[in-house]
C-alpha cells in the first residue's frame, strides 16, 4: 500500500508529498479516522455538465455507536452559514448523532436522510427526538445548486459507505463542487498525536473548504497568494456568482482525549487559527462554523428520560484534562486544521462545471518551488 501520509487511497498526492513542512506528529492515517471508532463516508455526484456536489457523513463512534453521546461544543467564526443541531449541543454539551456536510441548498434533504438512516438502523435511538448536525458550504459556481440533485437517499448512501482507515480527499462528498482560495477546494483531513504523561491521544480535523481569495493564500507560512494571483487570475472561465474570498468552511475536530463540553467548545474556537494560517481574514460572505467532540467518557453524558426515584447511584462522572494542561491539544487542533486545508488544495484537479465555470487546481510546481526557496541552498 502507498504511504497514506503522502497520497490518498485513489493515489492523489497529499501536501507532504510536495515537501510542505508541517509541525507536529501525525497519526497513522493523518486523518480524522485516527481517532478510534470514527468512520467517514462519501456520496459524490458528478453528472453531466452541471452537477458537482455530494454528501459527507461522519460517524463519531462508528455505525454501532449512534446514540452514545460525545462531549461536544461548537463555534461560529462567521455566521453566513448553517450547522443544524447546534442549539441542542450548546444546551446539552453532547453529540449523539452522525454529522453530515453538503451544499447550502441541500441541508433539508440531507437532514431528512440522516433521520431516516437512524430510524432504520437504530430505531430505539429514533424513539426520542433527533436533532442531527448537518452543515453546508456553497457550491453554486460549479454546481447547479437549485437543481435538487441531492436527495435523502444520498445521505443514506454516504452513511452506509462510512468506514475507518485512510480517507479520500479533494473533490469528493460534500466538497465536490467547492472552491478554496481561488483554486479547486473540497474535503481534507489531518491529525496530530499528543503525548500526555503516560498516555497518547489524537486530535484530528476534517474540513470542507470553500473560502478565501487567491491573493491571500499562505501555505505553511509561505505567502504564495500574490504571485499566484498574477500568474493564475481568479476568474479563469465562466461567470462567477460570488466575490473572491466568499464561500464557507466547515471544520470538524475530534479527539479521544477526555474533554469537558466547554473544553470541546474551546477546541472548536482554535479552528479559527488553523484556517487563518492559510491567509484568510474571514470574509463577511463566508460561513465559518466549527464543531469539536471527544469520544472519551462513553455513556457518561447520556440524556434520557428519568426512570425511577433518585438514589445514591443517580450520578455520572467525567474524567477530563485539567484546563491548565490543555494547551498541547489546542496546538494539535490548529496544526491539524492547517494541514487539512493544504491537503484539500493539493489532492485536487481542475474542474469545469455549471455554466462552463472552470476552476484550476493549485499548481504543484508552484508549491514545490516555494518549498525549495524556503529550504534555501543545499
Amino acid at each position: 500500500m502507498a504511504d497514506p501520509l503522502l497520497s490518498t487511497p485513489s493515489g492523489r498526492l497529499r501536501a507532504r508529498a510536495l515537501g510542505v513542512p508541517f509541525l507536529g506528529t501525525p497519526g497513522r492515517w493523518n486523518a480524522l479516522t485516527d481517532v478510534p471508532d470514527i468512520e467517514v463516508g462519501y456520496t459524490t455526484l458528478i453528472e453531466g455538465a452541471s452537477v458537482r456536489t455530494g454528501v459527507t457523513a461522519i460517524l463519531p463512534r462508528g455505525r454501532d455507536g449512534v446514540g452514545v453521546p460525545c462531549a461536544a461544543g461548537w463555534f461560529s467564526f462567521n455566521g453566513n452559514g448553517e450547522m443544524t443541531g447546534t442549539t441542542w449541543i450548546s444546551e446539552n454539551g453532547a453529540l449523539a448523532t452522525p454529522i453530515a456536510i453538503t451544499n447550502t441548498h441541500a441541508v433539508g434533504p440531507v437532514h431528512q436522510g440522516v433521520v431516516e438512516w437512524i430510524a432504520a438502523h437504530h430505531p430505539r435511538v429514533a424513539e426520542q427526538w433527533l436533532l442531527p448536525v448537518v452543515a453546508e458550504t456553497y457550491d453554486g459556481d460549479l454546481n447547479d445548486i437549485n437543481g435538487r440533485h441531492v436527495r435523502p437517499e444520498h445521505a443514506l448512501a454516504a452513511l452506509d459507505a462510512a468506514a475507518g482507515g485512510p480517507i479520500e480527499e479533494g473533490s469528493v462528498g460534500g466538497g465536490t463542487g467547492m472552491i478554496c482560495h481561488g483554486f479547486k477546494g473540497g474535503s481534507g483531513t489531518a491529525s496530530r498525536v499528543v503525548e500526555y504523561g503516560p498516555d497518547r491521544y489524537t486530535v484530528a480535523a476534517f474540513v470542507q473548504a470553500n473560502y478565501g481569495a487567491r491573493r491571500e493564500l499562505t501555505v505553511a507560512g509561505m505567502p504564495l497568494g500574490a504571485e499566484l494571483a498574477r500568474t493564475h487570475p481568479d476568474v479563469v472561465a465562466g461567470p462567477a456568482r460570488t466575490p473572491p474570498g466568499a464561500g464557507s468552511v466547515i471544520v470538524v475536530l475530534a479527539t479521544d482525549a477526555p474533554l469537558l463540553p466547554g473544553q470541546c467548545a474551546a477546541l472548536a474556537r482554535r479552528a479559527t487559527l488553523g484556517i487563518g494560517r492559510s491567509g484568510t481574514a474571514g470574509s463577511h460572505f463566508s460561513g465559518d462554523l466549527f464543531l469539536a467532540f471527544s469520544t472519551a467518557n462513553a455513556g457518561a453524558l447520556t440524556s434520557t428520560f428519568p426512570a425511577g426515584p433518585v438514589g445514591a447511584d443517580a450520578y455520572e462522572q467525567l474524567r477530563f484534562v485539567p484546563w491548565g494542561r490543555i494547551d498541547p491539544f489546542y496546538e494539535a487542533a490548529v496544526r491539524a486544521v492547517e494541514e487539512a486545508v493544504v491537503d484539500v488544495l493539493v489532492a485536487n484537479a481542475d474542474m469545469v462545471g455549471h455554466r462552463g465555470y472552470r476552476v484550476p487546481a493549485l499548481p504543484h510546481d508552484a508549491v514545490r518551488a516555494a518549498v525549495s526557496r524556503l529550504a534555501g541552498p543545499t
